[in-house]
């Protein structure tokens, strides 16, 4: 049964205590939440003492805690924001109202919060990327290209405002060193000894252009691959450098011949040389000491001729006789010449010389002579004196 029936408790279900009470206040419903939600937020609920307070007032204090906080808040999200730091790989490039300001190096920096904006930019980070292509030599020929380049970020503002794409702008820029260095050099040159100069030629062009264009990147390496020709033709241009290893192997032998031949010839060349002029000064010493003992000889003949005469011819003859070692003894009374190989007697045995005993020789017979000592029958009517 309803609160408000005949027969009912008459109790009223928002005062909570009965009676003939109507319905609740709703400006005391209002006033009363508001002292709870004053309590709340730090206020003082209202007593007994504040009826005479508006009844939609309440107490501000809580709304005035909020802003406080807010404040606070605000002013700490500042200060945080206020401060920022740059990696040591790293350079800060300072946008004030989205204009470029400046470029901070690595450490804690300072900026105006909702003013600055900090971009931060790896300035150590090495990118690479490679290119292929087929390039027209000097000599009008086609090789195949492959290199790889290697770049970082030298100057960060340079690379964020003054190239739209500095990617895309390095690789046109190689594309266009490549064909200009190329075009330069004959196919030999690519294909043998010119791969390193090639490659230092072409991080000079591409480092000058991207320069040209404040990029803001500095290439780090250009390593390139061998060289090699187009696979259409590849077959002859083997044959090519085979021809060329071959022609550069005869000419080291040759080389190599030259080298052993030539100080060898040299040396035989001076050492003739040296000897027709030592020839030259003993003929001229020989000629010269034959002269002056001719002159000291004829200076003795001119004082006495005879006696100069005489010991000239027995000089002679003693330095012809004295060459010979054959000895022919005259037999008395016989037709026959006795020959003594005196070479024979008289060489040496174990150190020492025995000559014969020519005295015993006199008074025997030819036959007790022949007996002792070999002879030899020569010509008849032949005689030495």
């Amino acid at each position: 049964m309803a609160w408000n029936e005949p027969g009912g408790d008459k109790k009223d279900p928002w005062s909570g205590n009965g009676g003939d009470q109507g319905p609740p206040d709703l400006d005391e419903v209002v006033k009363k939440m508001q002292e709870k939600l004053g309590g709340v937020l730090g206020g003082k609920r209202g007593g007994k003492g504040g009826g005479d307070k508006p009844p939609y007032g309440g107490n501000t204090s809580g709304f005035k805690g909020i802003g406080a906080l807010i404040v606070v808040g605000a002013v700490v999200f500042a200060a945080v924001k206020s401060f920022y730091t740059v990696a040591p790989a790293e350079r800060g490039v300072i946008l004030r109202f989205g204009e470029y300001k400046e470029v901070t190096q690595p450490g804690p920096h300072f900026l105006v919060p909702f003013v600055d904006q900090v971009i931060k930019v790896n300035v150590d980070q090495i990118t690479s990327f490679r290119h292929t292509a087929s390039m027209l030599t000097r000599d009008e020929n086609i090789v195949d290209i492959e290199l790889t380049v290697q770049s970082r970020i030298q100057d960060a503002a340079d690379y964020l405002f003054q190239d739209q794409s500095p990617e895309k702008t390095i690789r046109d820029v190689t594309e266009t060193a490549v064909r200009e260095v190329i075009g330069k050099s004959n196919l030999d040159f690519i294909l043998t000894e010119g791969r390193s100069s090639i490659a230092d030629d072409i991080k000079t062009n591409i480092q000058a252009m991207i320069n040209s264009y404040k990029t803001g990147l500095e290439i780090t390496s250009v390593n390139t691959q061998p060289a090699k020709p187009p696979e259409q033709v590849k077959s002859a241009f083997d044959d090519a450098i085979k021809a060329r290893e071959d022609k550069e192997r005869q000419e080291n032998q040759a080389e190599a011949y030259a080298n052993e031949v030539v100080p060898k010839a040299r040396g035989a060349a001076a050492r003739r040389v040296e000897d027709a002029k030592a020839y030259k000064d003993k003929v001229i010493a020989e000629s010269s000491g034959e002269a002056s003992r001719f002159l000291a000889v004829l200076k003795e003949y001119e004082k006495a001729p005879e006696v100069t005469r005489q010991r000239l011819y027995l000089e002679t003859v003693e330095e012809v006789m004295g060459k010979s070692n054959k000895v022919i003894l005259d037999a008395q009374g016989g037709n026959s010449l006795m020959y003594l190989p005196l070479d024979k007697i008289i060489r040496p045995s174990a150190g020492t010389t025995t000559l014969p005993d020519l005295s015993s020789f006199g008074g025997q017979t030819q036959e007790q002579v022949q007996q002792r000592t070999p002879v030899r029958e020569t010509e008849r009517g032949r005689r030495t004196r």
